[in-house]
């Protein structure tokens, strides 16, 4: 045999490896960051704090580098999408209706959560701990901050309301021309391809993100902090656990008449990656993917995730500021009557979209408080223990964002059923290689 055919003989013989399945490798990444940040800050190891704080920062820049033009791109899309797609202003008007239905019911969960445990008795916090933020969000400035003053400051200020008014006005823009538009419609589909490509790769950096991000809280907050807020971090958890694990596939079950565990094994990735990554945006073309391999149509799913992604947030908009406003009135002494329990059902189904953004409800939160008029100060009680919560939160959030598709597709008769009852449990690399070799678009039928 000649050597180049033993090169070649050698080259094909497979090489053994153990694959280690993505949602192995982030809570790999999680107990690293959890060692490691306990290391920093019991030995005051200052160049191990300093790596984990750099390497999870990084992963987080990373994340909100694609989130502007990510945003603005996808639903410009989404909305000419909705040319392709029967009954569009139906399916439209479907899945608004079933983000509150559910945002309604999480936040009512929260609220009889919040009025059983009394979070805010017996924490050792008092006013004095709180501060008020830089910013409090108000109905005013929702209103008004929804139109930008010009079309480049939404973009450097991460202003995610106002870019999405900029592109749901160019999407309906480009309809409106029709043919005329097409290259810059066609444009806008490849930069969006481009920026899911990246926004891919920046994804199966989460283990590693995971470790820092997990690891700069424990030196940042040290176990300590989670002793003033245990009933509290318990109350969101169980919240978050209740809608996720309770409410969702009850509507499955019942309403879209569908196998529950089937929706779990396929939108798995996604809400594993929300739970690490923190963000409902960057989670995005996983969520999408999630949403087609469990049977919505990609036209329908293409306009249904990314508004989801931006105004349905079940945990951050509904089970968060409703046991958060219980607690800041236990620790100001404020009395909260039925009055004030309506009002934060009226904000967290209507003022959702306040929370779009990369992390954290910190401006949906001050909307709730200015609202009831309790003080500002709650905020800054809550900042610190923040990071922990917005894990499960947006775990919760992103697993809304494609059960709504799904219930909405399954109502109308538009799910492909087949695709649902097969869908497994992959990891995100197969997503990611699946995303490579999609086929074109195909329109959606008309519903039954």
């Amino acid at each position: 045999m000649s050597a180049n055919a033993a090169s070649a003989s050698e080259k094909q013989k497979p090489r053994f490896r153990i694959p280690i399945p993505f949602w192995a490798q982030v809570l790999l990444g999680l107990v690293v960051g959890l060692v490691l940040g306990y290391v920093a800050r019991t030995y005051d190891v200052s160049w191990l704090a300093t790596t984990l704080d750099k390497v999870g920062g990084i992963f987080i820049q990373l994340l909100k580098l694609a989130v502007a033009p990510l945003v603005f791109f996808a639903i410009l899309v989404s909305i000419t999408n909705l040319r392709k797609v029967n009954n569009a202003a139906r399916l439209a008007s479907r899945t608004l209706l079933w983000f509150m239905i559910t945002s309604l019911i999480a936040v009512v969960i929260g609220l009889a959560i919040g009025l059983i445990t009394n979070p805010g008795n017996g924490s050792n916090l008092t006013p004095a701990d709180g501060s008020k933020p830089d910013h409090a969000g108000s109905w005013l400035d929702f209103l008004t901050g929804i139109v930008p003053t010009d079309v480049v400051t939404p973009f450097t200020e991460l202003n995610v309301l106002q870019i999405v008014f900029m592109a749901v006005v160019a999407g309906v823009a480009i309809l409106k021309i029709g043919p005329k538009a097409q290259p810059i419609l066609s444009l806008s589909e490849s930069v969006l391809e481009l920026l899911q490509k990246a926004l891919w790769w920046v994804i199966l950096l989460a283990p590693i993100g995971s470790a820092g991000l997990i690891g700069r809280a424990i030196v940042q907050y040290g176990w300590d902090l989670l002793g003033n807020y245990a009933t509290f971090t318990i109350d969101i958890y169980v919240g978050c656990a209740l809608v996720l694990f309770g409410v969702y596939p009850l509507l499955l079950a019942t309403v879209a008449k569908l196998n529950p565990l089937q929706f779990f094994k396929g939108a798995w990735p996604a809400i594993q990656l929300a739970f690490v990554s923190r963000s409902s945006v960057g989670t995005m073309p996983v969520t999408q993917q999630s949403a087609e391999r469990l049977g919505v149509p990609r036209n329908y799913a293409s306009f249904a995730v990314p508004f989801g992604a931006t105004t349905k947030m079940d945990g951050c908009a509904a089970i968060y500021p409703a046991i958060s406003a219980i607690f800041v009135a236990q620790i100001f002494d404020v009395q909260l009557g039925i009055k004030e329990y309506l009002l934060i059902a009226f904000v967290s189904v209507i003022g959702s979209a306040a929370t779009a953004g990369l992390t954290g409800a910190t401006v949906m939160l001050t909307l709730t408080l200015s609202t009831l008029g309790l003080p500002m100060e709650g905020v800054g009680l809550l900042l610190a223990i923040d990071p922990i919560l917005d894990m499960m939160r947006t775990a919760t959030n992103v697993a809304g964002q494609a059960l709504v598709p799904v219930i909405v597709a399954a109502r109308e008769n538009i799910l492909d059923r087949v695709k649902y009852d097969s869908a497994t449990a992959s990891p995100v690399e197969e997503l990611v290689a699946e995303s490579q070799h999609e086929d074109e678009p195909q329109a959606v039928g008309a519903a039954a």
